[in-house]
């Protein structure tokens, strides 16, 4: 199957499983809201916060097998591949070990700082294992598949096994939730739909990768990377779940709550820009190991202008209906306050300029250059976890997102120097001029609703709004695009025809 066709599949399964993680993600806070209100929800979303910082013990196994799987694979040296994925599956028994010991000590401690009504302390420490689960069964059962399909570039199998448990999962959680059942009954049945997604995965790799031997003798020294990914893994980690953290300790529960509801807006929404760059690292990476310069020159800058020209348009809209969006949701929930456009501000802004440096940082992943950008990364971490600890107890969850956004601003910048020297011998100018068109197009998007009034009183008003400011978001990225350069969005017009029409023996150029 070639690079192209690999993509386009990749492509629509993500597509059709990020829909329906989004749509997920606004019913499952909405229905623990409903039954059991703002504190509970805060409470889960802080557990699995720092259950998450728990999955880095995986220490950076998925992120170097991958990158050291491209070139065997290229090269059909299946000794090679047994080798390291005999040795990841080997690290990934060793890390989940690890991660229930640390589930278990976060259970006895968790509760002696956090303190809520709706649940006693032995209570909370039972959830915090129930939720939990679900990393034990990662690390020893689904793991080492996942390793294997990400790297030949078949993440739509993961993909549409993960579609299939989510679903499960949900309709587990929403029943039990309408029956009122105990929280902590409700996660733990909700469990059994992840056997669903192991088995689809397990079946799948035995049945196309019959030369497939998780007893081979394990090449470890092909993993060396992975303290180096390990090092990139928990920054980012800390990016993205710091803010929740800096909420847990700073802040009350509440506020923890009211963070998460805008939060999955933008979980939602990175979700559905991740179709456009899934499979992506891989695919560059198995150009770079063929160093292929200059299909890979053409692919990427194809993929950076394309990607600036959709989150100039997606957060554009976002500036203009997020808080519309919020006040629906929240309507009848009166025990904390959801209606903050600051808060929202923020959070388009931060959505923004982390989406900015996607392109970059994807090749960060496909060259393996871990240890070159660990420091940077530290940097990125060190900005959000001061700045946050110092803004927090004045501002609350605005100094947090405000904290965040300069430490992506700082990212956005230095990936922008970096990866031109290191790794694409691109012009640097053209990423800068990229960035004045995400600038422009947001901004005169934007500007006419600073007089214009969305007035949304229920769903389908405001999806006739959003459908609205859309169209005329595209029609302004548009104009703009093919002012700034013509012939990259010729280019990405091409390519996108290209891929519909599906030419057998299509390749990334």
């Amino acid at each position: 199957m070639t690079r192209t066709k690999k993509f386009f599949y990749n492509s629509i399964s993500t597509a059709i499983y990020q829909v329906v993680v989004m749509i997920v993600g606004f019913i499952t806070p909405r229905i623990l809201l409903q039954y059991y209100g703002s504190e509970t929800n805060g409470l889960v979303s802080s557990i699995n916060q720092f259950i998450t910082y728990f999955n880095l013990v995986e220490a950076g196994i998925a992120g170097a097998a991958v990158y050291s799987l491209y070139k065997p694979l290229a090269e059909n040296n299946y000794k090679k591949i047994n080798g390291i994925v005999s040795a990841a599956k080997d690290f990934y028994i060793q890390s989940g070990w690890i991660f229930t010991i640390l589930v278990i000590c976060l259970a006895l401690i968790y509760p002696l700082f956090v303190k809520t009504s709706t649940l006693p302390a032995f209570m909370i420490g039972i959830l915090v294992v129930v939720l939990g689960a679900k990393g034990f069964l990662e690390f020893f059962t689904l793991a080492k598949y996942r390793v294997i399909l990400t790297a030949d570039q078949k993440t739509y199998i993961v993909s549409v096994a993960s579609t299939v448990y989510i679903i499960l999962q949900t309709i587990i959680i929403v029943i039990l939730a309408t029956l009122k059942m105990n929280i902590v009954i409700i996660y733990a049945m909700s469990i059994l739909a992840l056997f669903t997604r192991t088995i689809i995965l397990m079946v799948y790799v035995k049945k196309k990768y019959k030369y497939i031997n998780y007893n081979e003798k394990p090449d470890k020294s092909a993993l060396k990377q992975r303290w180096d990914a390990l090092f990139l893994q928990i920054l980012q980690s800390v990016q993205t779940g710091a803010p929740v953290i800096l909420a847990t300790l700073f802040t009350s529960l509440k506020e923890v709550s009211i963070f998460t509801i805008f939060n999955m807006v933008f979980v939602g929404i990175n979700g559905v820009l991740s179709i456009f760059i899934n499979g992506l690292s891989a695919s560059f990476g198995d150009l770079i190991a063929r160093e292929e310069k200059d299909k890979f020159q053409t692919a990427y800058s194809d993929f950076e202008y394309s990607y600036y020209l959709i989150i100039s348009i997606v957060y554009a809209v976002s500036f203009v209906l997020i808080m519309p969006f919020i006040n629906i949701y929240t309507n009848d929930i009166t025990d904390a306050n959801y209606n903050q456009p600051i808060i929202g501000f923020l959070f388009v802004l931060n959505g923004l300029l982390y989406n900015i440096k996607t392109p970059q940082g994807t090749l960060v992943i496909s060259a393996g250059m871990y240890k070159e950008t660990r420091y940077r990364n530290l940097t990125q971490a060190l900005i959000i976890i001061i700045g946050g600890a110092i803004l927090a107890p004045f501002m609350g969850l605005s100094g947090i997102l405000i904290a965040s956004c300069l430490s992506n601003l700082y990212r956005d910048i230095d990936l922008s120097i970096f990866i031109p020297k290191r790794v694409t011998k691109l012009p640097i100018k053209n990423t800068y001029k990229r960035f004045i068109m995400i600038l422009l197009i947001t901004l005169i998007t934007v500007m006419p609703f600073k007089f214009i009034t969305i007035n949304a009183s229920n769903y389908i008003m405001w999806v006739l709004n959003a459908i609205i400011v859309t169209i005329y978001a595209i029609v302004i990225a548009i104009i703009i695009g093919v002012i700034f350069d013509k012939k990259a969005f010729k280019s990405m017009l091409d390519r996108i025809k290209y891929m519909v029409v599906k030419r057998k023996n299509g390749v990334v150029q």
